[in-house]
């Protein structure tokens, strides 16, 4: 087990050993506490973009979902006749230059997985930059937009918002809710008082606090030839190799299991670069991974390579309550 792994299991599981972590922790939430501060206050340089911005992001390290929410918001807004773009750091891209347009034919490796996925799936006005308040002025200047989601950024306090969404793996929880880094948060617990909404990836039904929504998984599509598969193209107890480069692998395979496979799991860091050679395993069975991590694999993809494609399901509750805050942030105009 490498070493972040068992650091992310010391924060979730809790161990004795993290209280030698409270100095740092102390630093941290200092830092942090005081750059949310000057943002409350309205010190430094902030952008407010002229279009409504919303941030789906979270206060943990490790996957919550983000990006199959965004998706679901991007197709939700445009039923809504609304011209949306989203903003992202572009963990891991290197780009030409920044800020960078992501299109469908980039490598994952110029674009980023996590952008080229979105705009692979919906074709949505995409830029990523670490800064996100340059990669809002120049999606903003490349075409017109009446909404713009930020992929993560909840801590990116140089940009202004006009609502936060907030993300927690209902399974996991908030780990030791302890900020880094003797525990899995970015920012203190009472982070969550100020958010406009929480959303529970995995929750049965809503709770006190907090939205519920489910990852459902829809079919299956072939790396290499984009065909598509009902559910039921794998028997019940189907082997086969099962690759998942996210923030939290255990999901995905349980994911599997649910579905009546039988995946032999291979996890790998979160935005893993792949190859041939690392995901040649034995004995031969099918491989299928997470769709993040296919469009690092497309290039070199044998041909009983898929990946297992997931649409996120919100609770009505929360369908209701965004397009409640849709109706208040947009002119009227603009919604029917």
């Amino acid at each position: 087990m490498a070493m972040s792994d068992r650091l992310l299991a010391a924060w979730y599981a809790g161990h004795p050993a993290l209280k030698l972590l409270q100095p740092l922790e102390w630093l941290y939430r200092r830092v942090v506490m005081n750059k949310r501060k000057r943002f409350l206050a309205g010190e430094g340089d902030i952008y407010q973009p002229p279009v409504p911005l919303i941030v789906v992001g979270n206060i943990t390290v490790g996957g919550t979902g983000k990006t199959p929410l965004i998706l679901w918001m991007i197709e939700h807004c445009r039923r809504a006749g609304l011209r949306v773009g989203v903003v992202s750091r572009g963990y891991g891209a290197k780009p030409p230059q920044l800020p960078w347009r992501v299109e469908v034919g980039q490598s994952a490796a110029i674009a980023g997985d996590e952008p080229l996925l979105i705009v692979q799936r919906t074709g949505v006005p995409l830029m990523i930059d670490p800064n996100r308040s340059n990669a809002v002025k120049a999606l903003l200047a490349s075409e017109p937009l009446d909404l713009i989601l930020s992929d993560d950024g909840m801590q990116h306090y140089r940009l202004a918002r006009d609502l936060e969404l907030v993300l927690i793996d209902a399974a996991r929880g908030l780990g030791n809710r302890r900020c880094l880094p003797a525990g899995p948060l970015r920012e203190p617990v009472e982070r969550l008082q100020s958010v406009d909404a929480v959303l529970y990836n995995g929750a049965e039904d809503d709770r006190d606090g907090g939205f519920a929504f489910r990852l459902q998984p829809t079919e299956l599509v072939n790396l290499r030839s984009g065909e598509r598969r009902p559910l039921d193209h794998f028997p019940h107890g189907q082997a086969m190799h099962a690759v998942a480069g996210i923030g939290n692998p255990q999901r995905f395979f349980k994911t599997l299991e649910t579905l009546h496979w039988q995946p032999v799991p291979h996890a790998f860091a979160d935005h893993a670069e792949y190859s041939v050679e690392a995901l040649s395993f034995t004995p031969s069975l099918p491989l299928v991974m997470t769709e993040k991590d296919a469009v690092k694999c497309r290039a070199f993809a044998a041909a009983d390579w898929w990946y297992l494609a997931v649409d996120a399901a919100p609770s009505p509750a929360f369908v209701a309550w965004f397009d409640t805050q849709l109706m208040r942030l947009l002119p009227a105009r603009l919604l029917p």
